[in-house]
């Protein structure tokens, strides 16, 4: 294995979370920023896949919390649901590589990160993540596609902007 695969591999969570079938269902990363429970100063919720989409809306929000002393980012990486075996051998190692680009963005302006690796519905598990206490709002990226593509196949942005009671910045 070459040292960038290796660098690839997702380390060992600081957080597992599994239902009432024992199935994991949820993972957390540490990279610098406190826990919610450990009292965030400022804590903001980014929806991040890995398309130049979310991209973007990581970007924007490193930008906001570069002005804000003491301003977690908490990346959240939603994956469909699989099986029991599939969530332990996969689920950590897809949200990991797929926040590859944002972990490093962050990093690169010296900004601490938390990645909370679940699955289900982006939409229903941003907003439930978001719910918690010591939230401000969620930052997530649109494609932009208008009315008529949102009214047909849905948007997860418009989803979370009506499921969520906390502020919502859209970044296109």
């Amino acid at each position: 294995m070459s040292p960038t695969q290796s660098n690839n591999l997702a380390p060992a969570p600081c957080r597992l979370d599994r239902d009432e079938d024992g199935r994991l269902v949820a993972v957390e990363f540490d990279g610098g920023c406190p826990a919610l429970d450990a009292g965030a100063a400022d804590a903001w919720l980014v929806a991040m896949d890995g398309s130049e989409n979310s991209l973007r809306a990581v970007s924007e929000a490193a930008r906001m919390a570069a002005r804000i002393t003491g301003c977690c980012l908490h990346l959240i990486n939603v994956q469909p649901w699989c099986s029991k075996e599939a969530a332990e051998n996969e689920l950590a190692q897809r949200g990991w590589t797929a926040s590859g680009e944002a972990r490093a963005r962050l990093e690169a302006e010296g900004l601490g990160w938390r990645l909370h690796v679940v699955m289900g519905d982006p939409a229903e598990q941003i907003a439930r993540l978001a719910g918690q206490p010591g939230f401000h709002g969620i930052v997530i990226g649109s494609r932009g596609l208008g009315v008529a593509h949102n009214l047909l196949l849905g948007s997860v942005a418009s989803r979370v902007l009506h499921l969520s009671t906390l502020p919502v910045l859209v970044v296109r």
